[in-house]
């Protein structure tokens, strides 16, 4: 039985929801700039993490998760900014904005650690 690893699935499950979420705001409400910028950092978070699944170090590992997290705080802010001018209804909002933020503590927690490993 393979064991999940909910920093790979989480983010990858995100990217899902941001992809609908993109199509939604294209299709029913003709939001086409902040979308894309949405799209782009909502799926960049997992692909990020993805790629420091094979760093080649602690350090590059270390790096790409601080990139992720980067990409996680720039969603959030769009998702504020599409919840602040109506473009999503702050039921969706705070779902997706949960998983966004749960996403980010699990990352940090994740680089905390593992600069704390590469110190000793």
């Amino acid at each position: 039985m393979k064991k999940e690893n909910v920093i790979v699935e989480k983010p990858y499950n995100f990217a899902v929801r941001i992809i609908n979420l993109y199509k939604y705001l294209v299709d029913n409400k003709k939001e086409f700039v902040i979308s894309k910028q949405l799209l782009r950092s909502g799926t960049s978070i997992g692909a990020n993490i993805n790629e420091a699944q094979s760093a080649v170090s602690k350090m590059d590992f270390i790096n790409k998760l601080g990139i992720s997290a980067k990409e996680a705080r720039e969603t959030d802010y769009w998702l504020n900014l599409l919840k602040s001018t109506n473009f999503i209804d702050k039921k969706s909002f705070n779902s997706i904005h949960k998983d966004c933020s749960e996403i980010l503590v699990i990352i940090n927690s994740i680089i905390l650690t593992s600069k704390k490993k590469n110190e000793k």
